[in-house]
């Protein structure tokens, strides 16, 4: 939302009041509590017809400092908040004549007094600061009112995040609302809007509420980051850094660290497909042919069509396809399968539920009491109030039958088209719950996975999510089309998501929409299967890799094959998000912050800390890449190469898939599931080791505990490895195995 008119007008619809000094500062808690008014006071004649604003700091967490701006203050307490996790931290205030400095950690925030500015300092080094007139309360002449701020962008600073957001990665020069919609992945609309922004320079900001906040990034005014509401308050949290990881770890910190998810669901998800024809019958052959074609099978999902039509969402199977539920899935795990199904919290008129529902007030009402319905979905559907515990209980309760029929995970779509004229249980602000109540709906369902399960054992496939949803994995990209500027959007968004502090992520392989042909489907399917979450899903086809060519099944062979190897590796990199916060899938600046060259990349990635995976996006079979600086070695091929541009032909059981210098690599010898003992056979892979230099690894267990950990260092022609355990060290120096070792328990010493 713009307020200006250029740069010097504002425009003629809006009055602009500004916090013209720092009036008085009174210490409160771990606070300080300044006043601002709208008028430079000369006398006390200025105190008269004068409004200001109140500006609170505070500090959840060290290295956090929280800015809370009032107006008026006597409006109603129904804002629904994020859950903020603080902890104890030491503050320090000084109010001086001239300015008023609040200390937590390294950050230091700075208010000048006159005229009224904010400021803030990592180590001597300004990150960010609101200067004269950045901070408003805008009026608008129909009797809305809204608070303001703007933030210094510098010269060269990109701005990042704000969600799972398909436009460009960097953001500066959108406009963003954030407001939750189901709108595909071809738009500015987005189903997880996230109020974070990180910023290349090492800080991030967090705008501390569930309602529609507006962005204007490099856009209304270019050096500033503006940001509000329509209100009386507007909250944000500025992050330290130093570097932009740093400050991304602070915030989910604050909103929540990132569950464990079991190791099955690392594995190959197949579904349905959505709109498809399919029974017990089907979903076998699907299931057998995997089998007969060799392919690991992990996970099988049932999309919308396990329930009746007309019937979305009463949790009950057609019976007319699946006569025999409980047996079916049954047969189904017999074979080593987890099962999922589709959910959502929707209730159609025409299921028994609506009835149940309404007659216990358990749905969304209208402002008169009455049900709020209509056709959008689901003929005659109502909304499932979770903000009233007896639904939420109500609601755990038929997912409980399910889950001891033999269901393990549920795929929670939906949640974005929440309608706003609506009342809810407990009087919250209807506008305000519309991108919250998807936080409410996967809390409900996660914690009763996380109830029945057990710890590491819940898993959601979520479509929808608001700040702090992190803390409820997995969640995937939403409607793609089979198309290359589809697969490319959809890193994007993936890329932006952990930009917001989101570990786990997934996608829907070949695209949702549409058919892709052979060469988009094995570009895809390796791309997937380089994720946290891999899920082949489409709409009105099936996905099984042999509708789309044998080589198609080569493919997918060798990439699920190459992840369960890989999974003491990759379980171990999530078991660092469960415990830090640090993402799993990592945007190229956030992996190397001092190489600008690295700040606009989005077509590439870290999976890990050191594996870098660029996919590719045209039926050319090119995969062009950048390196940063440093020896890189092919994981698939033991290539090596220099950093730098690239640009190179790949088939189709290989892409742009490199190793770090100086990295020991923990691989398992088990291809075909990604849930074993990962110190069992375990090969530690040390690649380009470097001189008077060490590397390490830990292999988690199932609860992302450190189960081993083995150590290498180089001096010379000599290396030195430690190991807790029993394993195999493989050496990689240049193209070639230099050297191939059984590593006792303890210290050994290896000549090369």
């Amino acid at each position: 939302m713009k307020f200006t008119d250029g740069y010097w007008l504002i425009k003629p619809e809006y009055k602009p009041n500004y916090p013209m000094c720092a009036y008085e500062a009174e210490p409160f808690e771990n606070g300080v509590r300044i006043f601002c008014p709208f008028r430079e006071q000369e006398g006390r004649g200025s105190t008269i017809d004068c409004g200001l604003l109140t500006v609170e700091l505070t500090s959840p967490r060290s290295g956090v400092i929280r800015v809370n701006v009032y107006h008026f203050m006597g409006g109603l307490d129904n804002i629904p908040a994020f859950d903020i996790y603080k902890e104890e931290t030491e503050t320090k205030l000084t109010i001086g004549e001239e300015k008023i400095e609040y200390v937590s950690g390294p950050l230091k925030a700075v208010v000048t007094r006159k005229p009224y500015g904010l400021a803030f300092y990592q180590d001597g080094r300004l990150l960010t600061e609101s200067s004269f007139r950045n901070l408003a309360y805008m009026q608008h002449r129909d009797g809305r009112n809204f608070l303001v701020e703007q933030l210094k962008c510098s010269v060269g600073e990109n701005i990042y995040g704000l969600g799972e957001r398909f436009t460009p990665f960097v953001k500066n020069g959108q406009s963003v609302d954030m407001w939750n919609e189901d709108g595909g992945t071809a738009s500015e609309i987005a189903y997880k809007n996230i109020p974070f922004y990180l910023s290349s320079r090492g800080y991030g900001v967090f705008c501390d509420t569930p309602e529609k906040v507006f962005y204007e990034i490099c856009s209304e005014k270019v050096s500033r980051v503006s940001f509000g509401l329509e209100g009386e308050r507007l909250g944000y949290y500025v992050f330290a850094g130093p570097e932009p990881m740093d400050a991304l770890k602070r915030y989910v910190a604050l909103t929540g660290l990132p569950a464990l998810p079991p190791e099955e669901s690392f594995g190959l998800w197949l579904s349905t497909s959505f709109t498809t024809d399919y029974d017990e019958k089907t979903v076998m052959s699907f299931i057998d042919g995997m089998a007969q074609r060799d392919i690991p099978l992990h996970v099988f999902h049932f999309d919308c069509f396990w329930l009746r039509e007309f019937h979305l969402c009463d949790f009950t199977w057609d019976s007319r396809i699946f006569p025999d539920p409980k047996g079916m899935l049954a047969r189904y795990k017999a074979r080593g399968l987890k099962i999922c199904v589709w959910i959502n919290p929707y209730v159609s008129q025409k299921s028994p539920m609506f009835l149940e529902g309404k007659q216990k007030g358990y749905l969304l009402k209208k402002p008169d009491g009455s049900v709020f319905q209509w056709d959008r979905w689901q003929a005659g559907m109502g909304l499932v109030d979770f903000t009233n515990p007896g639904a939420c209980e109500w609601f755990r309760g038929k997912l409980k039958a399910l889950l001891d029929m033999g269901v393990d995970y549920f795929k929670t779509d939906f949640g974005e088209r929440i309608p706003t004229n609506v009342r809810y249980f407990n009087d919250a602000d209807p506008v305000a719950m519309h991108n919250y109540y998807t936080s409410l709906y996967n809390q409900c369902v996660f914690d009763l996975l996380k109830e029945v399960k057990g710890e590491n054992e819940a898993c959601v496939f979520a479509r929808s999510a608001t700040a702090g949803g992190q803390r409820f994995p997995v969640h995937w990209g939403g409607d793609c089309s089979g198309n290359y500027d589809s697969m490319a959007e959809t890193l994007r968004g993936g890329l932006s998501l952990a930009a917001s502090g989101f570990a786990f992520w997934s996608h829907d392989m070949a695209g949702f929409e549409q058919t892709a042909p052979p060469d988009i489907y094995k570009r895809w399917a390796q791309f997937g299967l380089l994720s946290t979450h891999s899920r082949l899903h489409g709409s009105k086809s099936y996905r099984v890799p042999w509708y789309f060519g044998e080589e198609s099944c080569d493919v997918v062979r060798a990439f699920v094959r190459l992840k369960c190897r890989l999974m003491p590796y990759l379980y171990g990199a999530a078991a660092e998000a469960h415990f830090t916060g640090a993402p799993v899938m990592r945007p190229m600046f956030l992996a190397f912050p001092g190489d600008n060259n690295c700040l606009p990349l989005d077509k590439q990635y870290m999976l890990g800390e050191k594996l870098l995976v660029a996919p590719i996006f045209n039926e050319d079979s090119i995969g062009e890449y950048y390196l940063p600086e440093g020896k890189w070695t092919h994981l698939l091929s033991g290539e090596v190469r220099e950093g730098g541009w690239h640009r190179e032909h790949y088939d189709y059981l290989s892409l742009p898939l490199f190793v770090r210098e100086n990295t020991l690599l923990p691989m398992g010898t088990e291809q075909n599931r990604p849930n074993y003992d990962y110190t069992k056979g375990l090969e530690v892979h040390l690649y380009q080791p470097a001189d008077n230099a060490s590397a390490a690894c830990t292999v988690p267990n199932k609860d992302g505990s450190p189960a081993m950990k083995v150590e290498v260092s180089r001096c010379g022609g000599t290396l030195t490895a430690r190991a807790d355990l029993p394993c195999t060290l493989v050496v990689h120096v240049g193209e070639a195995v230099e050297a191939k070792v059984e590593l006792p328990a303890g210290e050994t010493k290896i000549e090369l």
